[in-house]
């Protein structure tokens, strides 16, 4: 019996250092000069919203142009942990991908289907690297890490003033909303 004890014990305390190796990997990682490396497998992290037509932002689309998509991704770790707490933790990376728009196309009569990459961008909490907990990036087409956004951009200021959890828009994720109003951490 004390054998079997063991054993449960021991493949739980497996289990749960693989599980704090992957919730570290999945994180911001940056290059020496502060830079966001360009984290390549985010559409393999969990999936929370698009958007089309939202313009916020600098990636915002102008009224002239199609409606563009807003896809929004966070790492695995993150979410998992926003389920549990209600909260984001330290080094929650969420990937903003912008997409451009069109209705015309195969057999499409009407409504809009997402087309090419406009833009892609970072907000990442890493609360010993930055002043405010926060930051955004912003990643040029094909570049291999993403430049800080300076804080004096809007995006910090509205993130601030109407984010629903911490500086984030929860409210835009179906899925977490009933999340963060049971564990009270909704604005």
């Amino acid at each position: 019996m004390n054998k079997a004890i063991f054993c449960v014990a021991g493949c739980l305390f497996v289990t749960l250092a693989v599980a704090a190796g992957q919730a570290a990997d999945d994180g911001p990682q940056y290059t020496a000069d502060g830079q966001l490396l360009f984290p390549k497998d985010y559409r393999e992290w969990v999936f929370l919203s698009s958007g089309l037509g939202m313009t916020y932002g600098p990636a915002g689309a102008a009224a002239s142009e199609a409606p563009r998509f807003d896809n929004v991704f966070v790492n695995r770790s993150a979410y998992k942990s926003f389920l549990a707490s209600g909260r984001w933790p330290d080094k929650t990376i969420f990937i903003l991908e912008v997409r451009k728009s069109q209705s015309e196309g195969s057999i499409n009569r009407g409504g809009h289907f997402q087309t090419s990459t406009a833009a892609v961008e970072a907000h990442v909490k890493d609360e010993k690297r930055f002043a405010g907990h926060w930051a955004f990036f912003g990643f040029g087409e094909g570049k291999p890490s993403g430049k800080l956004i300076p804080t004096s951009a809007s995006c910090y200021s509205c993130h601030q003033d109407h984010g629903a959890v911490d500086t984030t828009f929860v409210q835009f994720y179906p899925t977490l909303i009933d999340v963060a109003k049971k564990k009270q951490t909704m604005r």
